[in-house]
């Protein structure tokens, strides 16, 4: 059996642990430079505020009706909470993987029951996350991964379940199957339940009961695999549930305009180590560098949007070999007079490092030890101990984050402070 434990509403969770004025109110949480929403608890989405992806000046005065709370992304805050959520909850099976921020899968293994039986287990875990890390999560327990993830859909969505789904009976998955849409099913996007819909196919328990020959014949491999999956047929590894990326992109707004060259370059050069550093923690090579920078299509100035891509004469992943392109690139991209508002990079055309071809007439130029020095390092004591010197030590263009809450557990300056 699988388990799935999923964090409620991760962020807006979050600030509320270490802020008791806030529990009983709706809590919203925005994108990078307080831009949009991108996270609400559930007594905001109860109150029908704080859908995803509004931007937050559209929404803001509804918000103030409503007494929402307002914070920025405290992504120090959030990673801290998640590793806690994750130590908290792998103890209780005999493997686990951590799926996302927020999520964790727990492998039981074909026979083993636990002798409590397998609802009061998930129970259990339910408590001790919320007595040991006081974040709310659902449970969801099946015999495949696929209808795991399905459970845990029950157990936050669908009445009846209050946080914790189990399906250990045909009857139970036909029960929750057919209260879900295709496109509620991991791994289902909007475009192929789409066109699942033209055949007919329109709830879970729909596409469980199709035929897997037709599906091979129309759709592909993954989604075959996921028919049986739903069936009960454990068809995917954990390498299947997260394939490797295709590409990495670094991309942000500033929190203020910006017109200086140095600092519009001082900017790549950090999305550069960025994208890098994800590169090579996924043991990747990269062919393309992609460069752009842009104003706000919004400013009342034409809109100024220019991009560039280079092709790297050999697969690469050291940081200062795309640092010196992307610097180079900036200077064909870059346009006095205009107030940028965004820039980012974009490494393209990926290949497996174990299966990169070396090229006879090129040498390699990657300083590998030099590049496992560095992120060993920032691995060590912080992701930004050792970086390159084209990004600056002091950087004018952060995000703006006018509700940032304190990083109660990892800064020793904002440890929460009890007066008795």
């Amino acid at each position: 059996m699988y388990a799935l434990c999923d964090v409620n509403s991760m962020y807006a969770s979050c600030e509320k642990v270490f802020d008791p004025t806030i529990r009983n109110r709706p809590v919203i949480v925005l994108t990078n430079n307080d831009g949009c929403i991108c996270a609400a608890c559930h007594i905001a989405k109860q109150m029908g505020v704080g859908k995803k992806f509004v931007p937050y000046f559209q929404v803001k005065d509804e918000l103030e009706k409503a007494g929402a709370v307002i914070r920025s992304s405290n992504y120090e805050l959030y990673a801290d909470m998640s590793q806690r959520f994750m130590d908290t909850c792998t103890p209780f099976a005999p493997h686990s993987h951590i799926y996302s921020i927020d999520e964790c899968f727990l492998y039981y293994g074909v026979k083993y029951v636990p002798a409590t039986g397998w609802h009061e287990h998930a129970k259990r875990i339910r408590r001790t996350v919320w007595k040991h890390v006081r974040l709310p999560i659902s449970v969801g327990i099946g015999p495949t991964p696929t209808l795991a993830k399905a459970a845990s859909h029950a157990a936050k969505r669908l009445d009846g379940f209050r946080g914790v789904a189990v399906i250990d009976s045909p009857q139970i998955r036909q029960q929750i199957l057919s209260q879900m849409a295709v496109t509620d099913i991991w791994g289902i996007g909007r475009k192929l339940g789409q066109r699942l819909n033209e055949l007919g196919i329109y709830s879970a328990w729909d596409l469980s009961c199709t035929p897997t020959g037709l599906i091979k014949k129309q759709f592909n491999t993954l989604t075959q695999s996921t028919v049986e999956e739903l069936n009960g047929t454990v068809k995917l590894s954990w390498d299947d549930v997260r394939a490797p990326k295709k590409e990495f992109f670094s991309t942000r707004s500033f929190g203020q305009r910006v017109t200086d060259k140095n600092q519009l370059r001082q900017a790549v050069i950090t999305h550069v180590e960025i994208a890098a550093r994800k590169l090579r923690q996924q043991k990747s090579l990269a062919k393309h560098l992609l460069v752009f920078a842009s104003n706000s299509p919004h400013d009342t100035d034409l809109y100024y949007r220019r991009s560039l891509v280079h092709s790297f004469p050999t697969y690469t992943s050291d940081s200062t070999i795309i640092a010196t392109v992307a610097n180079q690139l900036l200077n064909h991209i870059y346009s006095s007079g205009i107030n940028f508002y965004k820039c980012g990079v974009g490494l393209l055309n990926l290949c497996p490092k174990e299966q990169h071809q070396l090229d006879l007439l090129i040498p390699n130029q990657d300083k590998e030890q030099l590049m496992s020095c560095i992120d060993a390092i920032n691995s060590k004591y912080s992701r930004d101990t050792i970086f390159l010197a084209g990004r600056g030590i002091q950087q004018t263009f952060a995000m703006r984050r006018e509700f940032l809450s304190p990083s109660f557990t990892t800064r020793l300056s904002q440890l929460p402070v009890i007066q008795c």
